[in-house]
């Protein structure tokens, strides 16, 4: 039983990483599942108020985050409410159109489609679709971050 507490743990941080980039994903809670099945396999003594405490507030920070980072992109670049929905929308079915492609191509056309629908120029929709990319990138690197923080936080705890 011991193996297979691991090989669910190692995989549920694997979805969580691989989950940065593919929205699909459950990433960060994932990761925080993770937790859970090591409690429930071996012992949940390891874990203590700071631990949760910690882990909790990394978890809410990505989860704000991500939001917030990608829709900073956006605004950055001028964009509108629209944009930022139609980024959000293209996020979410871009990869189910085009598995690895359409994790670039679905932020920036829904932001450039949301854009053009208030009326906004085909130059200033352009310039919303990059800054939907600038905001996805730089948030997932910022999910990275924080995601190996917690994996590593977890093992400190553990061992």
């Amino acid at each position: 039983m011991d193996i297979l507490g691991w090989i669910l743990i190692v995989a549920l941080f694997i979805v969580g990483m691989v989950g940065t980039v593919y929205p699909i994903l459950p990433s960060v809670v994932a990761i925080y599942g993770a937790f859970f099945v090591y409690g429930f396999f071996f012992s949940f003594n390891a874990f203590g108020f700071w631990f949760w405490a910690i882990q909790t507030a990394i978890f809410l920070a990505i989860f704000i985050g991500d939001y917030v980072i990608s829709a900073f992109g956006v605004k950055k670049f001028g964009g509108s409410r629209a944009s930022i929905i139609g980024s959000t929308i293209g996020l979410i079915i871009g990869p189910f159109v085009l598995p690895f492609l359409g994790l670039i191509l679905g932020p920036f056309l829904g932001a450039m489609v949301g854009e053009l629908l208030v009326g906004s120029s085909l130059k200033k929709a352009f310039k919303v679709g990059i800054g939907s990319l600038v905001g996805f990138f730089s948030s997932a690197i910022v999910k990275i971050i924080l995601q190996v923080v917690m994996i590593v936080l977890f093992f400190i705890w553990v061992f």
